[in-house]
């Protein structure tokens, strides 16, 4: 039986996340977490309730899930808070561990559009403190000593913000999100951007749907082609659908995302 656990990690009435947790033995640990990002292009219209569905099936299918709500675009997100959220909320897991038998070596995150622009920024975290980026390195304010994330699955994820931006996508939701066009602020872009913590040294699946309508394919193909000569080259998968196929349980398309978080937490 599924247990749902909600949390609070700071006091926006956005800063929380639930516990999907599958059955254990007595005495038995759940091995590795999957945190789950919702999408909607970073605004408030969007929430959490994207993500329930995939929670609940991780947990049914026996993994310990983390839905993650945050500030967005709207309700006091945006730069640099959506990114400040998305770390403490992971971090929130050392917290919970010891209360729920997490074992933390494998965290792994399933991020949808927006979700998954998110989660691929937050494995390359470790990547973004250079000289160059320090000042938005501070801003984000990122605690050395959090948990990381040893792999992502991103689903049709927004990964090349200078060609977001280029197309416009979602009517200006890149230039929403960071407070302004790249020409104001350049360094905030080449932070907040996926491909410029490349080359990773986790995993990562850049899964796309065939008929993915709202994020154009462009999104992972270039992403993918960036990291390629790295040390852990990212892997594009294509799934049949269109872009909410993706977060849809009975869906082809879930189900591969599913086995492939599967496959990073074995």
């Amino acid at each position: 039986m599924v247990q749902r656990h909600r949390y609070n990690y700071g006091d926006d009435p956005s800063q929380w996340g639930e516990l999907f947790l599958p059955g254990l033995p007595s005495g038995a640990a759940h091995r590795g977490v999957v945190v789950v990002v919702h999408g909607g292009y970073w605004r408030s219209k969007y929430g959490a309730e994207l993500g329930e569905p995939l929670a609940a099936d991780l947990a049914a299918h026996g993994f310990a899930a983390w839905n993650l709500e945050y500030r967005r675009v709207g309700n006091g997100g945006g730069w640099p808070f959506t990114f400040q959220d998305i770390l403490a909320g992971i971090d929130k897991l050392q917290e919970l561990a010891g209360h729920h038998a997490l074992e933390l070596a494998k965290v792994v995150a399933l991020g949808h559009s927006a979700g998954g622009h998110l989660a691929v920024w937050a494995a390359g975290l470790d990547r973004l403190g250079q000289p160059g980026l320090a000042a938005e390195h501070r801003a984000v304010g990122a605690n050395p000593d959090g948990v990381r994330l040893t792999g992502v699955v991103s689903q049709s994820g927004l990964l090349n913000l200078g060609d977001a931006e280029e197309l416009n996508l979602s009517d200006g939701a890149v230039a929403n999100l960071l407070g302004g066009p790249s020409s104001d602020f350049p360094g905030r872009y080449r932070y907040a951007d996926p491909m410029a913590a490349l080359p990773l040294s986790v995993p990562v699946f850049a899964v796309h749907a065939t008929d993915d309508a709202d994020v154009p394919l462009g999104m992972s193909v270039s992403y993918v082609e960036a990291a390629r000569s790295g040390p852990v080259p990212a892997q594009l998968v294509m799934v049949p659908g269109d872009h909410f196929a993706l977060i849809d349980p009975a869906a082809e398309a879930y189900v591969k995302c599913r086995e492939l978080v599967a496959e990073l937490l074995a």
